[in-house]
């Protein structure tokens, strides 16, 4: 198969939010080159081991790459990277200079070379993201396996909008409930909430490739069966009633998502959401408000948020 590689020449400080953009329109793996972290290096570090001058690495900024199949749509997919890069001004972000590069890569050894970078990674107090090729053991009993596919895209667990899903998660789910997951890309936050005890989980994505990702990553975690997942546009045509929906998207879907979540929790039932860059808080928070939803916690990592909203009561 034939690959193309889209490269967005960047500001160190947009590097998240560009990677989540690559991550969003199918990439089947993110390269960062941030020249901020060969200046953290120090001389002398590694003894003769290493000589930092031989390095390859940029002077100045980053580039962020991603990895098509040929199957995509590579200049509709380019187009809407270089759209959505260049409104990250709009969020606080300076993306500059914001140059998008395309170029065709032959299928070869970087398919598997990337495995090397991907080590088990403990997300949260309790959550390791384990590859699924990698023999893991646990370090205490405590701690809970999720194991994933990392090659096929759609989130790892380790991006900042997906930890402080798993964090919220972990801080709120007390076992028995019903969960909707929407936006579920890699399933790694249904994965997480089966193991951590929710009673009867339905996920959805809008992008049939998602789907059968998650679908596979499922069948990578043999304990969990209690999910569903299928294609649908958010809640569009749902009526189950959940005590807890969860969202990792960006902050221009949550806003139509609000009135779909309120009709599909039950009183009293959580809303989380992350995917929000910290310049576009407050408008979640005013559609929450909107919706009469209580804001009863934000949680931030990086550039990054995520919300944690309660429906009210009946009473309320």
């Amino acid at each position: 198969m034939k690959w193309t590689e889209i490269s967005v020449q960047t500001s160190n400080e947009a590097v998240d939010a560009i990677s989540h953009i690559l991550e969003a329109k199918g990439s089947k793996g993110v390269k960062i080159e941030d020249a901020a972290d060969y200046k953290k290096l120090r001389a002398g570090k590694y003894g003769e081991i290493l000589d930092l001058a031989e390095i390859p690495h940029i002077e100045s900024g980053a580039i962020v790459t991603g990895y098509y199949p040929e199957t995509e749509n590579i200049e509709e997919i380019v187009t809407q990277i270089k759209a959505q890069t260049a409104q990250l001004s709009e969020f606080g972000l300076n993306p500059a200079p914001a140059t998008v590069i395309q170029k065709p890569l032959e299928e070869t050894e970087w398919q598997t070379a990337w495995k090397k970078y991907y080590h088990p990674v403990r997300v949260t107090r309790y959550l390791t993201v384990v590859p699924e090729w990698e023999d893991y053991q646990k370090t205490d009993t405590a701690e809970k396996i999720l194991k994933l596919d990392p090659g096929m895209a759609f989130g790892t667990g380790t991006h900042p909008t997906t930890k402080l899903c798993l964090q919220a998660l972990e801080m709120y789910l007390r076992g028995g409930e019903a969960l909707l997951d929407v936006g579920t890309g890699s399933g790694v936050l249904s994965i997480a909430a089966s193991k951590m005890g929710a009673r009867d989980i339905q996920a959805f994505d809008l992008d049939q490739v998602a789907v059968d990702s998650a679908m596979e990553n499922l069948k990578l975690n043999s304990d969990v069966q209690n999910v569903k997942i299928k294609a649908n546009n958010l809640l569009t045509g749902i009526t189950t009633q959940a005590d807890m929906i969860v969202a990792n998207i960006l902050a221009e879907i949550i806003v139509p998502l609000v009135p779909q979540a309120k009709a599909c929790l039950k009183p009293g039932g959580l809303f989380i959401t992350s995917g929000i860059i910290k310049d576009k808080l407050a408008e979640v928070e005013t559609e929450l408000e909107k919706y009469h939803f209580e804001v009863i916690e934000v949680l931030q990592m990086k550039d990054w948020r995520a919300i944690v909203a309660k429906k009210p009561s009946e009473k309320e």
